[in-house]
């Protein structure tokens, strides 16, 4: 008798929370996000409906089930029934629960169908992640560009106060226009990544060698963030994902200056170069790329990252070097940098890993040009 007062007890207790969660529906900490978007908004309305069906029918077997122990008792005399089955009970309980999967799949199929619609985007993005940043390119435009987180390493290692959107900024956001139906195609260019924004209720895993796709069309402007949820290495959690929603001829403007800024790269290429222009311009792309894995003092964290300070290619083997930034290196940890970054900017940084430190003073003194890149290209494409 006194357990089931117990269980009683704790029963009337969990009602009033049932009841209360009302107040939580949208807009809170304890429920997922409401979002921005059509497709984030009818998820969620799927997810309370979902949500409510499972409170109702806790409520109903909890509810038969406590007063069955109640009313049928031992104290009270209750005598247990002597059968095996009740055939129009079980019909009973297996009609009903085929109606509620019924009540379920039916929006459930509606809510999948609109958020997996891969009709082609007035906007195609191609959305490639690496080992840790993501790459976004506007493909009607042929202009990309990539989002590096933008944290500071003082802020990770506790040196100063954390910043507001710690682990949650980059450097260059996704920029997309309102109103205007989005499509990403997403992929991985070295292990799996995933590609979440909970705003869009977007999530899609970006697979190396395979396109997931994904779309959106957000009626507001504003910056969402999301993250990489797929574990991926070690800075798994230093690859979020930040998205700019702005007005169409704010975006107009964003796409025509990425097309000047990627013909003035372009025009680069031929330019004489100097050592200074070079260290320079590699410097600033070695602490955005570079350090997480070889570490700002070049020392890197061997075996897996090896250290560039006193390195027989790095110092002496010019070529070599070149072939490992461009093609990578084969079951390591080093990804091809050759279809990502410009001739400049992989020249610059050769340069910059070859004669800073101790390189410079020990090693050969020769320095990389974005033309030796765009010679190595030819040599290769013959």
């Amino acid at each position: 008798m006194a357990y089931i007062k117990k269980v009683y007890t704790r029963f009337c207790l969990v009602i009033p929370f049932l009841f209360s969660s009302l107040t939580f529906t949208e807009d809170s900490d304890y429920n997922m996000k409401v979002g921005v978007t059509d497709v984030s908004q009818s998820i969620f309305d799927l997810h309370m409906l979902i949500f409510w069906i499972c409170v109702g029918i806790g409520i109903i077997v909890f509810s038969i089930m406590f007063w069955s122990l109640w009313k049928y008792r031992k104290s009270k005399g209750a005598v247990a029934a002597d059968f095996d089955d009740n055939f129009w009970l079980e019909i009973g309980w297996t009609v009903a629960a085929t109606l509620v999967l019924v009540w379920m799949a039916v929006p459930s199929t509606q809510v999948m169908v609109e958020a997996y619609d891969d009709a082609e985007g007035e906007i195609n993005i191609l959305i490639t992640g690496h080992q840790w940043k993501w790459h976004y390119e506007y493909l009607e435009d042929e202009v990309g560009f990539f989002s590096n987180l933008s944290t500071s390493q003082e802020q990770i290692d506790g040196e100063v106060p954390k910043g507001e959107f710690y682990l949650r900024e980059v450097d260059e956001p996704l920029v997309i226009p309102t109103n205007t139906r989005v499509r990403f195609l997403i992929t991985g260019n070295d292990v799996i990544h995933s590609w979440w924004v909970p705003d869009f209720a977007v999530k899609q895993d970006a697979i190396p060698g395979f396109i997931n796709t994904a779309w959106t069309n957000v009626p507001e402007p504003g910056i969402f963030r999301g993250a990489c949820t797929e574990l991926c290495g070690i800075k798994h959690a230093f690859m979020p994902v930040v998205v700019r929603a702005v007005e169409r001829e704010e975006f107009d403007a964003f796409i025509a200056e990425k097309v000047a800024l990627a013909e003035e790269e372009r025009m680069l290429t031929s330019k004489i170069w100097t050592k200074e222009e070079l260290m320079a311009r590699g410097e600033s792309f070695y602490a955005t790329n570079c350090a997480a894995c070889h570490q700002a003092s070049g020392q890197g964290i061997p075996p897996v990252f090896p250290s560039l300070v006193g390195s027989e290619i790095t110092m002496f083997d010019s070529k070599r070097h070149i072939e490992i930034l461009m093609e990578g290196v084969q079951g390591s940890a080093m990804a091809a940098f050759g279809e990502s970054y410009s001739e400049v900017d992989i020249a610059s940084v050769i340069t910059y890993t070859r004669q800073a430190w101790s390189n410079g003073e020990n090693g050969d003194g020769v320095i990389v040009t974005p033309q030796d890149i765009v010679a190595y290209k030819n040599r290769i494409d013959l």
